[in-house]
């Protein structure tokens, strides 16, 4: 799972980055409030966090742009600004939660899957299929040619581009883009393991590699 961090604070941002990161999630931190909207504006993410004392502009003009935009990423923000009048505002303008300064990580990471849980409720389909391939975007569960099994959060990253668009080539450079937060470190081969595992446990058939292209699943 991707998230985006929008935190100016450079001992908080760099604590969550960590927490994250060692939950399993792949982050990208932006400091100010116009690189924030700019991020928001990539569908990639699956939540953002956001701050309210952004420089630049301020977390509460950030999150109303972003609905303004259309974008309909889920943002849970977190903040020292306690106030009802705040929360109540924050809540208007579109954030849907709202976590109060300072928090324990575990209580974010409940807030975060509560959130993801409830948007996932109010999707129509939360499974992507081709031919005998289905993901559920839910559990995580991917299923093929009678086997079944949860994927870890790269595997389950990297089957969910190749499956929301089957048929088409993603390049090496496009999937980690997905996959690994900025910044991070990513070893040249990484993108082959995560394809070795899942062919492993489903058939090398699962992905197919167009030679000097990319992968892709087919239609």
């Amino acid at each position: 799972m991707r998230v985006l961090l929008i935190e100016d604070d450079k001992q908080i941002g760099g604590g969550l980055v960590a927490a994250l990161k060692a939950a399993g999630m792949a982050v990208d931190w932006v400091r100010d409030g116009p690189m924030a909207l700019e991020a928001l504006r990539d569908p990639a993410y699956a939540i953002a966090l956001l701050d309210l004392g952004l420089p630049g502009a301020d977390g509460m003009a950030v999150l109303k742009a972003s609905r303004q935009q259309g974008i309909e990423t889920p943002i849970l923000i977190i903040t020292a600004r306690d106030a009802v009048e705040s929360r109540v505002a924050g809540l208007d303008l579109g954030a849907d939660d709202y976590l109060v300064k300072p928090f324990e990580v575990p209580e974010l990471l409940a807030r975060m899957r509560a959130l993801l849980r409830r948007r996932r409720a109010g999707q129509v389909n939360s499974k992507l299929s081709t031919g005998e391939a289905v993901l559920d975007t839910a559990t995580h569960q991917f299923s093929r040619g009678g086997r079944m099994e949860i994927l870890s959060a790269r595997e389950y990253a990297l089957m969910r581009i190749l499956m929301e668009k089957p048929g088409h080539i993603f390049s090496r450079a496009q999937i980690e883009e997905y996959i690994y937060g900025w910044g991070e470190e990513v070893e040249s081969n990484a993108v082959e393991v995560l394809i070795h595992s899942i062919r492993r446990k489903f058939g090398k058939d699962v992905i197919l590699n167009i030679r000097g292209a990319g992968w892709m699943v087919a239609k």
